[in-house]
């Protein structure tokens, strides 16, 4: 293994569109389609959202994104790892990048939704200090879907 960068990246290169994809499919394999929740890699590349890409010697082998939203909401999109990286802190890496530039852009809360059957997502969003919450955003409020949230304080602002 090579040294792990994670940088901001366009979505819409060619490996990182091969890493969409393999996330779609391995969603579409644990959840049904109707209750997963995709973003194309052109959604990705919308003003509105940040994809931050981990690399390995180059190669991209994980992502997550985060999507602005009214109110000061931001959302953790597109967390995915290959299984060949697994278990080294990548998910929780590019998540602190995600939570540290909705700090600083000064959103005031996180909020995402993952599968029923991710267990190891919920480890790393947990681990994160995120907690379970009902349905956010305009998601159903399915048996599929898992719902967590994290407040964000201002740095520096006492009380907060």
């Amino acid at each position: 293994m090579g040294s792990i960068t994670i940088r901001p990246e366009d979505p819409r290169q060619d490996d990182v569109r091969h890493l969409i994809a393999e996330l779609n499919t391995t969603l579409l394999a644990l959840t049904p389609a109707e209750f997963v929740f995709h973003m194309t890699a052109e959604e990705m590349a919308r003003p509105d959202t940040t994809v931050f890409v981990a690399r390995d010697s180059g190669n991209a082998v994980a992502c997550g994104a985060l999507r602005r939203h009214e109110d000061g909401i931001g959302e953790v999109k597109r967390m995915y790892t290959r299984p060949s990286h697994q278990g080294q802190g990548i998910g929780g890496r590019i998540l602190a990048e995600v939570e540290t530039l909705a700090r600083r852009e000064e959103l005031t809360r996180l909020v995402l939704e993952t599968g029923d059957r991710h267990a190891a997502a919920w480890r790393v969003y947990e681990r994160g200090g995120f907690n379970r919450c009902g349905a956010v955003l305009d998601y159903p409020d399915s048996g599929y879907s898992v719902f967590y949230e994290k407040a964000l304080v201002a740095e520096g602002v006492a009380g907060a």
